[in-house]
């Protein structure tokens, strides 16, 4: 049975991880508007593994025996001033997603919930491939000052990725 102070605070997570999907399809709509088709593909990957984040909440809480209450969602911004700003928005986020992933690791360990603490230590390894990524891309952009031809060669490269869902 998962502990109710758990079962809330997972639950508070879900509604960040679908917050976040909303907030990533967010730029990829802004992106696609502005002619940035594979930053826009790049981002609507996000989102795709944002939602497969919170679905694996989810499922881990209805295996656990708790109730998923979901809640509703914040409203997302929907402009930005270039692909920089996007980039540095995006390494913010992700940033503040690992703290909510330590805080819920560090209630595990107080709680001694063994398995929420094991199932947390994968999430807490994505967030360190998720930081690293974006601040390549975000390196890449400012390397370049954000214009020019090598911004179509940035966009061609975040063109070809494609979402493989991760399993535990």
């Amino acid at each position: 049975m998962l502990n109710k102070k758990i079962e809330k605070a997972i639950n508070k997570q879900i509604n960040a991880e679908i917050w976040s999907a909303y907030f990533y399809l967010s730029m990829s709509a802004y992106l696609e508007d502005n002619g940035l088709p594979g930053f826009a593909n790049w981002m609507k990957n996000q989102w795709k593994e944002e939602l497969a984040h919170a679905m694996k909440f989810f499922d881990y809480v209805n295996e656990r025996g708790g109730r998923v209450v979901l809640e509703p969602i914040a409203k997302v911004p929907k402009e930005w001033k270039n692909p920089v700003h996007i980039m540095e928005e995006t390494l913010k986020h992700e940033r503040e997603v690992t703290s909510l992933i330590n805080s819920l690791t560090d209630l595990a360990i107080k709680e001694k919930d063994h398995a929420t603490n094991n199932l947390l230590q994968w999430f807490i390894a994505e967030q360190v491939e998720e930081e690293a990524t974006v601040g390549e891309i975000l390196n890449k952009l400012k390397m370049i000052g954000g214009k020019g031809h090598a911004m179509l060669m940035i966009d061609k490269e975040l063109g070809s990725r494609v979402f493989v869902e991760e399993t535990i």
